[in-house]
């Protein structure tokens, strides 16, 4: 008996070693592809594989795409967790007794990938989307200009060049503020030198020389390196040589350095993802590379820093939009591609200067009549409006506002928003929103909107904007006044322009009528009192 128990017992000790033998080995789609390991955070990417985490980050800061067993390449342009593989994979380890697996560690990672893609050839550029390239066909027909905008200054003139009447009316409605046409990132440099002069191999050279092929492939040649110092160091000398000469911006933006560019626009690290984002506004400020930089595919990138880049990234790309917004031909396409949304959510929560970059790109971009039905479509009427109790970037916001009430649909949902009462309530408060330009802006908005509206009457009677429309005709610039007599007018009715002059002093106290008996001139018509 004895003998049996000792048996039954070794038996079952045998069953259960041997069962957990066979549990070692763990199912195939609990390892990842290309370490062959179990996953400790396992991602679903937009291609539908499932890898670890940190070997999908290795990947795209190389710009490496591995072959996979059945010969197709993922696509690592989205990356999900898969919460539910990962609870699969510890559920796992606890029934068949084999340890969790442990947090990779990045540099090992990173030097297994090297070896592959040592093996399987260079690393590959990022690929161009097919819906992006067949949508920027449409621009490749519109030959760059070659002129500057460097050195100016937004003027009606250089920025209502389109011909249709509707953009005519957004000219006429809207006093442009005097913004320089260099985004705000542009006047600062995280970079560590500040120097016109860069460090060569060859040692150091003057920026205004650079104008050859074989500087042009120096810079690709180190941005390409699986290095990342080497990349870091690369874009830091791209973004001093751009800073400063016209020459090498133009020089510098082929079609071969900006590829390399994009592939670093993805980086992970902070220092090459924010340089190489600076080094493409400084190439972008050249009115001739506006539509090339456009053509090659970097609007989708700029987007993805303007969501989950690093903060100096997203001040950049902001600036880069608003330069590439500046170039006619770039307006539909970059709307069409979906910058609209963040550019409003950097503007809400951005830095200062993301914030006032975000502002003005949308101002440019809402010249174009779809764009500006994209942001209304948004739902963004409401928020604009809100941020014009901002200070900081009132002056720009209100630039976007007179855009949307130019058109019909954009008049309708500031009227819904409550625009009339935000206006008049920023024309009110003097002390607070003093520069000219903007009230100028205040009062060319609450004309377009109070255009064909007999809404707007009832609205602005209630927001009291006859009294301050009033102390506009007294004090504000000519502009200003012109348009407050205009929407007055409007106010009271036609008679009131058919008539002569207007006692406008005497409007507040007994309407339009009373006024013009002060003058000596009557009318036999009913008047309507303010």
């Amino acid at each position: 008996m004895g003998g049996n128990g000792k048996h039954r017992r070794w038996r079952i000790s045998f069953r259960r070693s041997s069962s957990a033998a066979v549990k070692k080995e763990p199912p195939q789609e609990f390892l990842c592809p290309i370490t062959n390991s179990l996953m400790f955070n396992p991602a679903v990417v937009s291609s539908g594989q499932t890898f670890e985490r940190v070997c999908i980050d290795v990947c795209r800061d190389l710009g490496f795409s591995p072959t996979l067993p059945d010969g197709s390449r993922p696509d690592f342009s989205t990356v999900i967790p898969n919460l539910a593989l990962k609870t699969a994979i510890i559920s796992w380890c606890s029934e068949s007794g084999s340890e969790r697996p442990s947090p990779p560690v990045y540099s090992e990672i990173e030097s297994s990938i090297r070896s592959l893609s040592g093996s399987t050839g260079t690393l590959e550029s990022p690929k161009i989307r097919v819906s992006e390239r067949e949508l920027l066909k449409g621009v490749a027909g519109n030959p760059p200009i070659l002129y500057s905008h460097a050195a100016t200054d937004l003027n009606p003139r250089n920025l209502h060049s389109s011909s249709s009447s509707e953009e005519s009316v957004i000219a006429n409605a809207t006093p442009l503020l005097p913004f320089a046409t260099r985004p705000s990132c542009f006047s600062y440099s995280s970079s560590p030198s500040t120097s016109s002069e860069f460090i060569t191999d060859e040692g150091v050279s003057n920026v205004a020389s650079i104008s050859s092929s074989s500087e042009d492939e120096n810079f690709i040649t180190k941005m390409r390196s699986l290095d990342v110092y080497e990349q870091e160091q690369a874009v830091i000398q791209l973004r001093k040589t751009t800073r400063t000469s016209e020459e090498a911006r133009t020089a510098l933006c082929s079609e071969r350095l900006l590829l390399a560019l994009k592939q670093l626009l993805n980086s992970r690290y902070a220092a090459v993802q924010t340089n190489a984002t600076a080094a493409l506004v400084n190439l972008s400020l050249e009115k001739g590379n506006k539509v090339r930089i456009v053509r090659a595919g970097v609007v989708p990138l700029l987007i993805d820093i303007l969501k989950s880049g690093y903060d100096e990234s997203r001040e950049h790309a902001a600036g880069a939009i608003f330069s590439l917004a500046l170039e006619d031909d770039n307006k539909t396409a970059i709307g069409v591609l979906g910058a609209l949304q963040p550019l409003l959510h950097e503007l809400r929560s951005g830095t200062r200067r993301s914030r006032h970059d975000s502002a003005l790109a949308l101002y440019h971009l809402t010249l174009v009549q779809s764009n500006r039905a994209k942001v209304i479509r948004l739902g963004a009427a409401g928020a604009l409006l809100g941020l014009l109790k901002d200070t900081d970037v009132a002056a720009r916001v209100v630039l976007v506002v007179c855009n949307l009430a130019a058109g019909d649909e954009g008049r309708a949902a500031l009227l819904d928003a409550n625009a009339v009462d935000c206006l008049v309530g920023l024309l009110r408060n003097r002390a607070e929103f003093s520069s000219e330009s903007t009230r100028e802006n205040c009062v060319a908005a609450l004309h377009s909107l109070s255009d064909r509206s007999l809404r707007f009457k009832g609205l602005a009677r209630d927001a009291g904007a006859a009294e301050v429309l009033l102390d506009v005709v007294k004090a504000d610039s000519e502009r200003a006044r012109e348009k407050a007599r205009r929407i007055l007018e409007g106010l009271r009715g036609p008679e009131a322009s058919e008539e002569g002059e207007v006692d406008w002093e005497a409007v507040m106290k007994g309407g339009v009528t009373q006024a013009r008996h002060r003058v000596g001139k009557s009318s036999g018509r009913n008047s309507t009192e303010f």
